[in-house]
């Protein structure tokens, strides 16, 4: 017997290497015991607005036990909500959990990402990052509020770092209609959450800064678990155009106004719509005045940061506007969205004190009426044209352009970014289910796509979406200096009012015997003229002092019993007789 063949046998099911004289042995796998699943790391994600509507954006992040806050921003009050000022979120949730908010980001300076800033930091005191014209802005409205002292402002830039508990946010610059606007790459040990912001692409930005898109590609290489995308132009097809074609469109109508004094109605936070008409009114001559208190807020506040380039006695006070030619001057109002108050619709219908409207004005309207404001706008530009203005506004020239993204740039951020989670933002259902469809064409499976609504929390693992419970949010009215003290009661009340007038029931009444003294009498206002309807309140005075007399108890002395009685009998004898249904309000007097 060989060596070889003795070694075999001694080592029986070792396997010899053809190649090499060297022997293998088969390893038996050793039995472990079952390991339990590891739990995946989850994320959390509460919506407090801007979600079905436009404004109040406010976006609230929470892993274990640190939590911090994108944007706390405002809406405008509708039809619906007679004098209501403003529409803030509810910081219920955030009172709550003060404890665990690290920060509050804000991702730029416009007033659906700003206006409810101070109102939250009157009731939970946290600091604020923010870029340096975003700051700038914030300070104005702390200062307001007597905030200014008490709130920590850090000032940061794009590719920054913030550290705020468990997150990590890297700031990224993107294009918008006001400078130093950022989108984030929040890191946590979930994954990666991208935040765009209100963003377009501009590849010929006013300022000369594009958006960062290679910071966008290195985090989508990376692997991103969910992207939270502007969906503002979800529906709008093509491509944003670019600022700069406005200016090419501001020059070619300052040409032809000639003669005519030019005024342009803008939105206040575009400092590169103000830089563009300032530039081209020096390029023609012309000074240039500001109206409107937000504008001119911005004028200052962007030209002491280097923002605004001001040529030197271009800009003149709007008291001076009579010492110069029409042909010389270029006015920058407010009001480009109709606003009963704003300058331009006092100019229209003749209301401002400063500036009058003639024939020889050229109007500009250099914006889109925003979802709900198309009837204002209509109405200012028939009120200007009324009065033999020519008037200029989007649909006729390029005067306006988006500062959002329309789709092919939506697909682009998607297909850059790859995420394997999908969240519309930032719009109204419509625009947030056309999204998620351009979310589905790039690719990304139905089940990884979420439309999330107010109120609602989502979590986040590699492994699911899916909500998984609700916090407290909704609109909170901002009315005067009362802040969520007019409610749904309230408004009912106002609309009713202006609908329908109301009806006021005074009485004396003898405290003792329950015996009306004086009275009733009846008082109208905006229901019907009293003087020409004198049977009807006869009848409504007649009711009110039979129900006293059948209804007063002085054993009891319910005058509340009373009131109610008189308000429901008095409503019914006016609808039967006018089919409407004013407002009663029973005032009684005891002596």
């Amino acid at each position: 017997m060989t060596n070889t063949n003795k070694v075999s046998q001694k080592n029986g099911d070792r396997k010899r290497n053809s190649k090499r004289r060297y022997y293998t042995y088969k390893k038996t796998p050793k039995k472990s015991a079952l390991q339990p699943p590891q739990e995946k790391e989850r994320v959390r994600i509460s919506f407090l607005g801007g979600i079905n509507e436009i404004g109040k954006n406010m976006t609230v992040y929470e892993y274990k036990n640190d939590m911090f806050i994108v944007d706390c921003g405002l809406a405008f009050p509708t039809a619906e909500l007679p004098g209501v000022d403003l529409v803030i979120p509810d910081f219920t949730y955030i009172k709550n959990c003060r404890e665990r908010i690290r920060g509050i980001i804000i991702t730029h300076g416009h007033e659906d990402h700003i206006g409810g800033l101070a109102y939250l930091l009157k009731q939970v005191n946290i600091p604020v990052y923010a870029t340096k014209l975003t700051i700038g802005l914030i300070k104005g409205k702390l200062e307001e509020h007597g905030l200014l002292g008490s709130v920590k402002l850090v000032e940061i830039k794009p590719r920054d770092n913030i550290t705020l508990g468990s997150f990590n946010i890297e700031l990224i610059h993107v294009n918008h209609s006001i400078p130093d606007a950022v989108g984030l790459a929040i890191r946590c040990p979930a994954g990666i959450i991208i935040q765009t912001g209100d963003f377009k692409i501009d590849t010929t930005p006013v300022d000369g800064d594009m958006i960062d898109l290679p910071r966008f590609a290195e985090y989508g290489k990376k692997g991103v678990l969910a992207l939270l995308s502007d969906s503002t132009n979800a529906e709008r097809p093509g491509y944003t155009m670019s600022e700069r074609n406005v200016g090419d469109s501001f020059e070619k109508l300052f040409a032809k106004a000639k003669h005519k004094r030019i005024i342009v109605a803008t939105f206040a936070s575009n400092i590169h719509r103000v830089q563009q008409i300032i530039d081209v009114a020096q390029t023609r001559g012309r000074k240039v005045a500001v109206i409107g208190r937000s504008l001119e807020n911005l004028v200052k506040v962007g030209e002491e940061l280097g923002y605004l380039i001001v040529p030197k006695n271009i800009l003149i006070p709007i008291d001076s506007i009579g010492s110069y030619a029409d042909d010389k001057l270029v006015i920058i109002t407010t009001g480009s969205q109709g606003e009963p108050m704003s300058a331009l619709t006092k100019m229209a219908f003749g209301d401002h004190r400063k500036v009058s409207i003639t024939p020889n004005d050229y109007v500009i309207i250099s914006a889109t009426p925003i979802p709900g404001n198309e009837k204002m706008v209509g109405n200012v530009v028939n009120a200007l044209m009324k009065r033999k203005v020519e008037v200029i506004y989007e649909k006729m020239y390029e005067v306006h352009v988006s500062g959002h993204a329309c789709q092919e740039d939506l697909k682009l951020m998607m297909g850059l970014v790859n995420p394997k989670y999908f969240i519309p933002v930032h719009g109204e259902q419509k625009h947030l289910v056309k999204h998620a469809g351009l979310a589905e064409t790039m690719g990304i499976p139905k089940d990884n796509i979420y439309i999330p609504d107010i109120a609602e929390t989502v979590e986040l693992t590699e492994d699911y979406i899916k909500k998984v419970g609700t916090v407290p949010a909704g609109d909170i009215y901002v009315d005067g200096l009362g802040v969520g003290d007019v409610g749904n009661i309230v408004l009912n009340d106002r609309k009713r009012l202006s609908q329908d007038g109301i009806i006021i029931v005074v009485a004396t009444i003898d405290s003792h015997d329950g015996y009306v003294v004086s009275g009733p009498d009846i008082v109208s206002r905006g229901f019907v003229y009293v003087k020409d309807n004198e049977e009807l309140m006869n009848a409504a005075r007649d009711l009110a002092c039979r129900v006293i007399d059948e209804q007063y108890d002085s054993r009891y002395n319910d005058w509340n019993s009373v009131k109610t009685k008189i308000r429901d009998e008095v409503s019914r004898l006016m609808y039967e007789k006018t089919k409407r249904s004013p407002m009663i309000l029973p005032i009684f007097m005891e002596i």
